[in-house]
């Protein structure tokens, strides 16, 4: 699987895969932005007030990390030809803090594909994202659900 694959089904996603999904990067601006918006706490949203805080400068929200995460996976590593929705994290960690300028790489690791028992057109894709900053440094892990549809459907 290469992470530009347009169209991707539920047989391409192999227990074990390791794909580089992509990076992004995260400017000052659009962290306060997104802060000011959904998480208006001061190590967000105000340099002064953030450089004598406890993280010594400015940090993105975890969920902007999140939602930036979320776009790569969206562009990079699900298919509009397949994608069904998710029920859902099991987990979610922010492990190190994102500064201004940092970009982000995202790894996806396939944890498990299994198809469904109940509705044999589509499967369970159980996704360890990994998210490191420029200097190697692990930020962020999730590890989701996605509902995959199958490209060849077994019925009962």
């Amino acid at each position: 699987m290469t992470a530009s694959t347009p169209e991707r089904y539920f047989e391409d996603y192999v227990s074990g895969l390791r794909v580089e999904v992509g990076s992004v990067s995260l400017s000052e601006a659009e962290m306060i932005e997104f802060a000011s918006k959904y998480d208006p706490q001061d190590f967000h949203i105000d340099p002064q007030k953030a450089a004598n805080g406890t993280f010594s400068g400015l940090i993105a929200s975890g969920w902007h990390t999140a939602s930036a995460v979320m776009r790569l996976l969206v562009d990079r590593y699900l298919s509009d030809a397949s994608s069904l929705g998710s029920p859902g994290l099991d987990e979610l960690r922010w492990l190190a803090p994102v500064r201004p300028a940092d970009t982000l790489t995202v790894h996806a690791t396939i944890i498990e594909a299994r198809r469904s028992n109940s509705k044999p057109d589509r499967g369970l894709v159980r996704t360890k994202a990994e998210v490191f900053n420029q200097d190697g440094v692990l930020v962020m892990t999730m590890k989701a659900m996605n509902l995959i549809a199958c490209r060849e459907v077994n019925r009962p």
